[in-house]
């Protein structure tokens, strides 16, 4: 499969601090974010090469509005813990994108309350104004946001590729499951190395 580089974007979904270091909220309650550090490298691959072949960059980050008003009635995984610890709060310092990932000034950061970085966002409409019809989606977790995500993603039409070795879930199971779900429906799975092969032309062209 040909990953396209022409009106193609890549979503790098929820690389923050809180998801992916132990010390801030996830782990103080008990969740171990361990597990998740497996997406880091791949996700600094796919970012290299995507600013390289002149692919946009679009960051998404979880985030709850001051005071948390916008938590849900649906907490999930330990909600009540995560809602007491005011986890992914607006204006914490764990909110942001891990520092490996250095969002640029040129970068777009999307933030959402919600799992898929569609729902209640701008994310669709700087897709159609920015003439995007393909989607490049890696990150954390691959079970929840990563496949919210590119389940929304397949339903609007949108070209979209999950990277197997640049998402991480809590499980082993949880990751390969999901994985399994969206290849068979809404996207095709796909490696890093399938990416520089589509990409490092480009990037090897506007040198």
């Amino acid at each position: 499969m040909t990953v396209p580089v022409e009106n193609t974007a890549l979503i790098v979904v929820d690389m923050q601090k809180a998801f992916l270091d132990n010390q801030y909220s996830f782990g103080q309650i008990g969740m171990d974010v361990t597990p998740l550090q497996d997406a880091i490298p791949g996700c600094i691959k796919l970012v290299n090469m995507a600013r390289a072949a002149g692919v946009p960059v679009i960051f998404t980050r979880y985030v709850y509005h001051p005071g948390m008003v916008d938590f849900g009635l649906h907490k999930g995984a330990r909600g009540e813990d995560r809602l007491k610890a005011e986890t992914l709060a607006f204006g914490t310092e764990e909110i942001e994108v891990i520092d490996e990932l250095d969002p640029r000034p040129d970068d777009l950061v999307i933030d959402k309350s919600r799992p898929s970085s569609f729902y209640g966002t701008r994310l669709e409409p700087l897709l159609t104004s920015m003439g995007i019809r393909n989607l490049v989606v890696c990150g954390v977790t691959t079970n929840i946001c990563v496949e919210t995500t590119v389940r929304d993603a397949g339903q609007r039409d949108y070209g979209t590729f999950v990277v197997e070795d640049a998402v991480a879930e809590f499980t082993p199971e949880r990751n390969k499951y999901a994985l399994i779900g969206m290849g068979w429906s809404f996207g095709e799975v796909i490696k890093t190395t399938d990416v520089a092969e589509a990409w490092m032309p480009q990037a090897e062209a506007a040198e």
